[in-house]
């Protein structure tokens, strides 16, 4: 493993022994005293070449474990990570890139690239002894803890809006969690979360709580890095909601760089939901000098998974996003709805909104010449269409039924 020298605040800069802190910053508090998990990268420098991770053929994120917090001997059986890089050259022409790659998560057990964050965590769970985890979650994180808890043998609580999708929630009632629908938002469903896991003492997986989240996050950039034989690409695109999965893809990018297997990291970009866009506004007061830490804003988006009002990990997004060049961008529900029927009909890859709304960001960011002709893009898709099929649906006609008869077919086929 990795093995962390240490705990680093984002706010203060203060520094905790590995593990004698579990969540946040005692002195930030939530949100601004998100912790960064710090390593020896002169060390692991020396030590890591461009065959090192496939050394141990371990067809997971767990074949990362000398950048990672943990021993692999704590991981649960479920296979997190390694997740295919589909190359798409004919789009790629289509759009005038030079290459584009789909980063295709849904592939993970319970089908979202949160089963990443909730494999590390489970892991330091596990390492720690801790007898029960808690998540609020829209939805993706929340079913990913449920899964993973069931697993590992480990009870669970999860706390979820009460608007959440019914296929989420028939995951998680399949898995066995204690499943508490909150009458409110997502961020009301969080607080209330904290405070639970405070009273019960529960290890909190939450996005914004945990830095094992962000660890298990960046093996998707870790393996993009890998499978391109660390030829990077340009741009990388990945939706925001709290901000744990951008800070992680960002975060893995950089340490490609940081431990010497990569020359630079490409610009990564958070893509947004206009309707939900906390982080973007963050980011923008960011380069203006302004206070970075959002205040509540509403939250409307048919993309239920980045439906976030208040983002708990908005200081590590944005700042890990601007280490990298990169930048933030709000899309709206409707470039959200043609980019999920684009992407399923050019790629393959059925992608629920909020896993489509790269491939929005990406036309805009090329409409607006952002991302300039010639360039190599990846997106990262990161929730199956199934797990949103309402969602999904948005914009498509169902076809009507026709008698069983050659004749109807042949009606339909030939106008």
């Amino acid at each position: 493993m990795g093995e962390p020298i240490a705990f680093r605040c984002l706010t203060c800069g203060r520094e905790y022994a590995p593990w004698t802190v579990d969540h946040v910053c005692p002195r930030c508090g939530a949100v601004a005293g998100a912790l960064d998990v710090i390593y020896d990268y002169r060390s692991l420098r020396r030590r890591l070449d461009p065959k090192a991770f496939a050394a141990g053929r371990r067809f997971s994120l767990w074949r990362y474990e000398p950048l990672l917090p943990m021993a692999a001997e704590y991981a649960v059986p479920l296979r997190a990570g390694w997740t295919p890089l589909y190359a798409c050259p004919t789009l790629a022409a289509e759009l005038g890139l030079g290459s584009l790659g789909v980063k295709d998560d849904t592939a993970n057990p319970t089908a979202s690239c949160k089963d990443r964050g909730t494999a590390v965590t489970i892991a330091a769970a596990r390492m720690l002894g801790r007898g029960a985890l808690v998540c609020a979650s829209t939805g993706n994180a929340a079913t990913s803890t449920a899964g993973f808890c069931a697993a590992a043998g480990i009870p669970c609580s999860i706390f979820v809006p009460q608007a959440a999708p019914r296929a989420k929630l028939a995951q998680l009632l399949a898995f066995g969690a204690t499943v508490f629908p909150v009458e409110g938002t997502y961020d009301e469903a969080y607080s209330l979360a904290v405070q639970a896991a405070d009273r019960f003492r529960w290890y909190n997986r939450s996005d914004g709580q945990n830095p094992m989240v962000v660890e298990g996050n960046k093996t998707g950039a870790l393996e993009v890095g890998e499978e391109l034989h660390y030829d990077l690409p340009d741009f990388a695109l990945v939706a925001a909601g709290d901000g744990a999965v951008v800070a992680g893809v960002a975060k893995g990018f950089q340490e490609l760089v940081k431990v010497g297997l990569a020359e630079r990291a490409p610009r990564v970009y958070g893509v947004q939901a206009a309707g939900a866009a906390a982080i973007a506004h963050a980011f923008a007061r960011y380069r203006e000098g302004k206070p970075v830490l959002p205040a509540a804003e509403g939250a409307e988006t048919i993309a239920d998974s980045i439906r976030v009002g208040k983002p708990q990990d908005a200081l590590r997004a944005v700042l890990s996003v601007a280490e990298t060049d990169g930048g933030f961008v709000a899309v709206t529900d409707e470039e959200i709805v043609a980019a999920g029927r684009e992407l399923a009909r050019r790629t393959g890859v059925f992608a629920e909104p909020s896993g489509a709304a790269p491939y929005a960001g990406l036309l805009r960011l090329l409409r607006e010449g952002t991302i300039p002709p010639g360039s190599r893009v990846v997106l990262f898709v990161t929730g199956s269409g199934l797990k949103d099929p309402e969602g999904a649906l948005r914009g498509v006609e169902m076809p009507r039924a026709i008698p069983p008869t050659l004749a109807a077919v042949a009606e339909v086929v030939e106008g």
